[in-house]
């Protein structure tokens, strides 16, 4: 007897920060347009930052840190629109502007008519006309510890980032903050979650020390994939291969970490030699897929040219690919699907 999940939409749930999460979110929203209603698409976002916009606005208002939440409203609305470019502006000038995006100004003022973040996001997502559905990991102020392997302490995202050193753990503080009950609902309810790409440290691990959110991932039916970064980080995670960063993951999970990925998806293709010389000189390096390793911490491993369309030979920046990282999100979640509908 088949499940009667054939009739309703796809549901992927992706979480993460950072460009890497808007790139997914940028990939996939095309699906989400041409499916009318047959994909549904959340993001559930990391709310840890304190540098830059949302760091000043966070310390001059008791706001959450809107900038990654804008990037993925940007990210799903349609790029084209004049509302996506005003949300992107950035004020190059200015007594208290100079820095800040309109975009992060906005939410912060809909943070405080509304007198609560989570509204603001669901506001201002239904002003862009996004494509899918946007909420922080956790509506608490919260911020980020990490202990070094040389057993020193920082605090603060920015400055972890900024680390030239190992990180052994990261902590958030307060260290118990409740998640949305909406973002649990949606991974219970998802056919695919995905964690990364983005920052190891700054981005995709601080979703998973918010409590409940391991256990409603390790708990729900659907698959779950991790997007293995394309280059490691400046002290972060220097000399960290895929398998490394999987293991960081499963590590800060604790005894939810089986059942928390399925698949690891790396990259197959080739790296723009200028560009992979220029990120060398910063000592950060491509991350070596290796493939026993991951497979020996129980998933499955998908290999695919993920920077296929970046212009390899020419580009600076060495990112993923937005259509590729889509299109293999949706198939694997068609997979589950076509998988759960068998008799």
């Amino acid at each position: 007897m088949q499940s009667n999940s054939g009739t309703r939409p796809l549901r992927i749930v992706s979480i993460g920060g950072g460009n890497g999460l808007a790139s997914l979110l940028r990939g996939l929203k095309r699906y989400a347009r041409a499916a009318q209603g047959g994909l549904e698409v959340t993001a559930i976002v990391t709310v840890t930052d304190d540098g830059g916009s949302s760091g000043r606005l966070r310390r001059d208002f008791a706001v959450l840190p809107p900038g990654d939440i804008r990037n993925c409203m940007v990210a799903l609305s349609q790029d084209e629109t004049l509302l996506a470019k005003l949300f992107n502006y950035r004020f190059a000038g200015g007594r208290g502007l100079k820095g800040h995006s309109f975009g992060n100004l906005f939410l912060t003022a809909m943070t405080h008519l509304t007198g609560d973040f989570a509204q603001a996001v669901k506001l201002s997502v239904e002003v862009l006309a996004v494509a899918g559905r946007i909420y922080p990991s956790t509506a608490a102020n919260v911020g980020l510890e990490a202990t070094l392997a040389d057993g020193h302490v920082i605090v603060g995202e920015s400055r972890i980032g900024r680390s030239k050193k190992p990180i052994e753990r990261i902590h958030l503080v307060p260290r118990q903050v409740k998640p949305l009950k909406e973002a649990l609902a949606t991974i219970a309810e998802a056919d695919l979650i995905t964690l990364g790409p983005g920052s190891l440290f700054t981005s995709v691990i601080p979703n998973l020390l918010v409590e409940g959110i391991p256990r409603a991932i390790a708990s729900s039916p659907a698959t779950k994939v991790y997007f293995a970064n394309l280059m490691t980080q400046p002290g972060e995670t220097l000399g960290y291969t895929a398998s490394g960063h999987l293991e960081a993951i499963l590590k800060h999970c604790g005894k939810h970490r089986r059942g928390m990925v399925d698949v690891c998806v790396v990259n197959s293709g080739v790296l723009g030699s200028g560009a992979v010389r220029a990120y060398g000189a910063k000592a950060a390096q491509p991350v070596v897929a290796d493939h026993a390793a991951l497979e020996g911490l129980g998933v499955r491993v998908i290999n695919e040219n993920l920077v296929r369309m970046a212009g390899q030979r020419q580009q600076t920046k060495i990112r993923h690919d937005a259509g590729a990282i889509g299109a293999i999100t949706v198939e694997l979640a068609r997979e589950h699907r076509s998988t759960e509908n068998r008799p």
